[in-house]
């Protein structure tokens, strides 16, 4: 099984998509919508016999589906199935297996991610017009808080991220083009927790005072 109608994937579902090409299969129907096995081979340097049989795969697994209206006899359209995929629950968690095959499918991702970052910030002064870069921002803040005000964050943002992206899912109106929204908010791994009055800090360390300030850097795309 994959992903269930809540997005959460269970671990066969997980080993299925921990795979470099497939990852990237369903990161192009992502950004890019439907494909053929022939479209996708072409835009990822591929054999079309490679993608359409990862397609198999990933559709035995409930990650696309065929879009049996839109394609021929000698051409299959696929489009990615419309839930999140959610990584990293209690259930994966509980084993070592789990915890690695989401440890490399979320590299996979980030790494797709990465390149579009990247892109964006070579590229986007140049090719994109002024509009779009008006329209696009980069934000990065450094802030101390408790993992229940770091969740509460997640929660809203999800929301606003979700409420957003179901609006639009789909369209394909006049003036519209790819876009990826990223949110990511996580503790610095190697920082140290601030402990409970009275308790010390497990590394023995003294803590620094927190600023009450937020370090904040927002770059406009104009």
């Amino acid at each position: 099984m994959g992903p269930d109608p809540n997005g959460r994937a269970d671990l066969e579902g997980l080993k299925a998509l921990a795979h470099p090409l497939r990852v990237t299969i369903i990161d192009a129907l992502s950004t890019y919508g439907p494909q053929t096995a022939s479209m996708l081979a072409e835009r990822l340097g591929e054999s079309s016999g490679s993608t359409s049989y990862h397609l198999r795969q990933l559709e035995k697994h409930g990650y696309v589906e065929e879009l049996a209206e839109k394609g021929t006899g000698r051409e299959r359209w696929w489009q990615r199935v419309q839930a999140p995929i959610y990584l990293g629950d209690e259930e994966t968690g509980r084993s070592e297996t789990g915890r690695e095959v989401s440890r490399i499918v979320m590299r996979e991702f980030a790494h797709h991610r990465e390149q579009y970052f990247r892109d964006f910030i070579e590229r986007g002064m140049t090719e994109l017009s002024e509009e779009w870069q008006h329209a696009s921002s980069i934000t990065m803040s450094n802030v101390h808080v408790t993992a229940e005000q770091l969740a509460q964050l997640h929660h809203d943002v999800g929301e606003l991220v979700h409420e957003f992206v179901e609006k639009h899912r789909g369209q394909r109106v006049p003036g519209s083009r790819p876009a990826l929204v990223q949110f990511y908010a996580f503790p610095v791994v190697d920082g140290v927790e601030v402990p409970a009055e009275g308790d010390t800090p497990t590394d023995g360390s003294t803590p620094e005072t927190p600023s009450d300030t937020t370090d904040t850097a927002k770059e406009e795309r104009a």
